[in-house]
């Protein structure tokens, strides 16, 4: 997309010293040959590490052609969609490079979902093939006659782990008892399928930059989950764009180590864990579970940690354990906060605990995700979301999309390489979301003289738990699906610990209705984080002279 816009660009002289206006979004044909010329540059370096144990950049890249030959010998064609469904392992990135080697696009899908949710997803994509940790596995046994997936690979916590993963295993199936029963005849496990590629040549086909590779799957204001198509263009620039921000940071770190605790499936994570760390030849220390703090503190305590992602919820953690208060964080030189706000307290207090600033960014899926992030120098403005990355013009504009003065509140736009082609399948939204070639982002934001942003308020009626979107429109859906319930709106209200949790307010269809059937009802359609933590049972709810549920006058 061309960013050689007649759009003021304060921001420029702000920018560390080092980092450059532009980037060449078309420095590489396809994601994959950028992946591959890093593993070819690094090849001795370890890439990935899980509890302890490393693959090189040389192992990924022989693992995931042979991944990537399996598929192809499965009848999976250039073009077909490949879901994966996993928790940060050491499979996911060899499925994921394998899978484009083959000419495939990628679906990357939350492992959390519950089967309606993994349904529409597959079906909406026409998904094909699929990774699945096999604790998700009953939940895709399930749906599995309603999609057109043909190939199905499982694999297991440990598989990849040698001796140690034999434990894992028998804790994760045996103690914990975290994988429920099931029966999926055709499937084949992980590390077959790598030793049954081992048998096939790949045959690579020949990418453009242009080719979707990526269907990412967001919410809508409509309530309706859609695949952004990402290009090789797209994921490259973005790729590109924050290794050249973090190098002002980063240029005299040798061997980077980068902490990776929010899932590769999140595109925060996929982008700049997973694709633009590599360009810089890091060592990715994986986390199977955030939420689980003693992993991140052995992480600290085993690896001399460079560069962190993460969400406010986990800075906030972080910041008040004791444990992580006695880790060494010394040699941290980047903390990246992005999905959600990061609030003010947090960063003070991860900032005092560690010594280095927590920096805010933003971003959207529709994006890359990354727009705009903070200056890695003593620069940074705590409660902005920082510059413009390279290549990327933003603006305000008042309704009629026209451009407003400095320190006005508007919408924030977007132009610049790493903005998706559209969304799959749906013309219509792409047209509401692409205008005259600038992104809408819905978001409510200002910029000040010096070309520092600031959200002010979000998509209107958005609700964001712990990074992820929950929109009111799919949560009332089901709510109203339930034969008892008349009239479901959803809401988000503030909670301390994830940042927002959804409430509904509910009118009854049938008197004998309660919350207890509710939460039952949600627990089977709804993953966790959108789940109503808060039921308000009301005789009516505020409407609209069109009849239109008024969710501004619940808030």
């Amino acid at each position: 997309m061309d960013t050689n816009s007649t759009t003021p660009q304060p921001w420029l002289a702000n920018y560390p010293q080092g980092v450059p206006a532009k980037i060449n979004a078309d420095a590489h044909p396809t994601l994959i040959a950028m992946v591959e010329a890093a593993m070819k540059q690094f090849s001795s370096r370890k890439a990935f590490t899980l509890m302890g144990k490393s693959i090189t950049y040389k192992k990924v890249d022989e693992l995931s052609t042979q991944f990537g030959a399996y598929l192809q010998s499965r009848g999976m064609e250039a073009g077909d969609r490949f879901a994966i469904m996993s928790p940060n392992l050491l499979q996911f990135p060899i499925a994921l490079f394998g899978a484009l080697k083959a000419g495939l696009k990628i679906v990357n899908t939350n492992p959390l979902y519950t089967p309606r949710e993994m349904q529409h997803q597959f079906t909406d994509s026409g998904v094909k093939g699929i990774l699945i940790a096999e604790n998700f596995a009953a939940n895709l046994e399930k749906i599995l006659p309603n999609t057109n997936i043909k190939v199905v690979v499982t694999t297991s916590i440990g598989e990849m782990l040698g001796f140690k993963g034999k434990l894992v295993n028998f804790a994760v199936r045996n103690v914990k008892r975290m994988v429920p029963k099931y029966n999926l005849p055709n499937a084949i496990i992980f590390k077959e399928a790598l030793s049954t590629g081992k048998k096939f040549t790949l045959v690579r086909p020949e990418g453009n930059p242009d080719d979707v590779i990526v269907h990412q799957y967001t919410g809508g204001t409509t309530g309706v989950s859609k695949g952004a198509m990402l290009t090789n263009r797209n994921l490259i620039a973005n790729g590109l764009q924050v290794e050249a921000w973090m190098d002002s940071a980063l240029k005299n770190e040798k061997d980077l180590v980068v902490l990776c605790p929010l899932p590769l499936y999140h595109i925060f994570a996929f982008t700049v864990n997973c694709l633009s760390m590599m360009l810089k030849g890091a060592e990715s220390v994986l986390i199977v579970n955030p939420r689980d703090l003693s992993t991140i503190v052995k992480a600290f305590n085993n690896h001399e940690i460079n560069v962190m992602t993460a969400v406010n919820t986990l800075f906030n953690a972080l910041a008040n354990s004791p444990d992580f208060a006695n880790c060494d964080t010394s040699h941290l030189k980047v903390a990246m906060a992005g999905g959600m706000a990061l609030q003010n307290a947090v960063a003070d207090k991860f900032r005092q605990v560690t010594g280095c600033p927590a920096l805010e960014g933003y971003g959207m899926t529709e994006a890359s995700p990354v727009v705009t992030t903070n200056p890695l120098d003593d620069n940074a403005r705590q409660g902005t979301i920082g510059l413009p990355i390279p290549s990327t013009i933003v603006r305000i504009v008042d309704e009629q999309y026209n451009p407003i003065a400095n320190g006005e509140v508007g919408e924030l736009q977007v132009k610049g390489p790493q903005v998706m082609k559209g969304y799959y399948n749906r013309p219509d939204e792409t047209a509401k979301t692409i205008v005259d070639g600038w992104l809408c982002t819905g978001d409510m934001a200002t910029m000040d003289d010096d070309g520092f942003f600031k959200i002010v308020d979000r998509k209107k009626d958005m609700v964001l738990v712990s990074g992820f979107n929950v929109y009111p429109n799919e949560v009332e859906d089901v709510l109203v699906s339930h034969p008892k319930v008349l009239e479901a709106a959803v809401i988000g209200v503030p909670d301390d610990k994830s940042g927002e949790v959804v409430k509904a307010f509910i009118v009854k269809k049938d008197k004998s209705c309660s919350e207890a059937d509710l939460v039952s009802f949600c627990k089977e359609n709804l993953t966790g984080y959108k789940r109503p933590k808060y039921i308000e049972f009301r005789s009516e709810l505020p409407k609209s002279n069109v009849g239109k549920i008024l969710r501004k006058d619940l808030r």
